[in-house]
């Protein structure tokens, strides 16, 4: 019973301490390879520098008051362009999935918009909506909205009958039948849905910070484009990088919490 108890934890040490050696041994390859750069002339060392002058980049624009702001920037727009996404997407997927005759309308529609690539409708929010703050919201919604809606219509397509029925002939209303089985069941496709929403609002929110703003880790990357600053380049994409991977650490934790009943005990 100890070694049951204890083996969790263990394996949980473990697992950690190979992510920080994965990390570790990423830097030093990271650094090794950027010295090999300039040791050797192969090219302009300006164009790979290591990890600890793309820290110092971000340090020097966490003093100045700067580097904040765009983090803060990037955050809000994709809590808002993906929360938005995350609830129309399982508010139609829904009810979609469940009643076939609503999944004969829809899912043309969606087939149709789906394979339109979120870089070529971000030209037509700029011009629906303009430049500001609602145009990158909007396309943030738009390239999330696919991945959850389409996991949410699949979890509760692909329920098993057996439960429905089951529930039905023991009396179970419309309002029980669905919270307390038809969610469940789909829950667990539904947060893998929204895992890949929160990696897929990181990856486009750079797109569209690119066009018409003054803040945020996308300005800052293609302000350093602009005027040749690589670390700045380097840290603000690593920056998002770690934006992305604190964003799927809650989803997954999530997961944990409300799938419990997944686990053994």
């Amino acid at each position: 019973m100890e070694w049951g108890l204890r083996g969790p934890a263990v394996a949980r040490r473990r697992a950690l301490r190979l992510k920080l050696a994965a990390i570790v041994g990423f830097l030093a390859l990271w650094s090794i390879v950027s010295g090999a750069v300039a040791a050797l002339k192969l090219f302009n060392p300006i164009f790979l520098p290591g990890p600890w002058v793309v820290l110092g980049a971000l340090v020097t624009l966490a003093a100045k008051g700067q580097l904040w702001g765009h983090v803060v920037a990037t955050l809000e727009r994709v809590a808002v362009g993906f929360s938005t996404g995350a609830v129309l997407a399982i508010g139609f997927g829904l009810p979609v999935g469940y009643f076939r005759a609503l999944r004969n309308v829809v899912e043309p529609v969606v087939e149709l918009l789906r394979p339109i690539p979120p870089l070529a409708m971000l030209p037509l929010f700029i011009v629906w909506v303009g430049i500001g703050e609602g145009s990158k919201v909007g396309f943030i919604t738009y390239a999330t909205f696919f991945p959850m809606f389409l996991t949410t219509v699949h979890a509760v397509r692909h329920l098993d009958p057996l439960l429905v029925r089951a529930a039905q002939s023991l009396g179970a209303r419309p309002a029980q039948l669905f919270f307390r089985v038809i969610l469940p069941a789909a829950l667990p496709e539904i947060l893998t849905g929204i895992r890949l929403g929160v990696a897929l609002s990181f990856f486009v929110i750079v797109i569209s910070e690119f066009i018409g703003a003054e803040r945020g880790l996308g300005y800052l990357i293609n302000d350093g484009r602009n005027f040749f600053l690589v670390p700045q380049m380097l840290g603000a994409a690593v920056l998002l990088g770690l934006l992305g991977y604190t964003g799927n650490a809650i989803a997954r934790a999530a997961e944990r919490r409300f799938l419990r009943w997944q686990s053994p005990s």
